[in-house]
């Protein structure tokens, strides 16, 4: 199953994320919990709904509910920094693989230039190996 969400930017024009649409690969394990979430909430065209009727879940959703737990060790962006550092540290997956999972931009103009592929293969197979590591 893949999904393509528009990728909302909030940040600067200089922002190294990037603008446009996303694919997200999704692992057996993320379709099992879509396909739970959809048998136990209401039909809503987000998968994770917001308080207001057609709106999504807050961005603030997650900072908020780690203020509730008290957790002031970690923060919200801490969690695609886990990703990040597993990749580096615990598997053989080029860099490009991993950058090119968290959406961010090539600031180099030369490579961006001659990089036109996806990596989808190789994406879809490093996001497998890590819902197994997120159990």
């Amino acid at each position: 199953m893949i999904i393509s969400p528009p990728i909302r930017d909030d940040k600067s024009e200089s922002s190294s994320l990037l603008r446009g649409e996303g694919v997200l690969q999704q692992t057996a394990r993320s379709i099992a919990i879509l396909q739970q979430l959809n048998r136990e909430q209401s039909p809503s065209e987000f998968v994770f709904p917001g308080k207001t009727e057609h709106q999504p879940l807050s961005n603030m959703s997650l900072l908020m509910l780690l203020r509730r737990m008290k957790r002031k060790d970690i923060t919200a962006h801490g969690f695609r920094s886990t990703f990040r550092d597993w990749v580096a540290e615990h598997t053989t997956y080029p860099n490009e693989v991993a950058e090119l999972a968290l959406a961010h931009a090539i600031s180099d103009k030369v490579e961006a230039a001659y990089r036109r592929g996806d990596m989808f293969e190789k994406r879809r197979a490093m996001m497998e190996d890590w819902s197994i590591v997120c159990g």
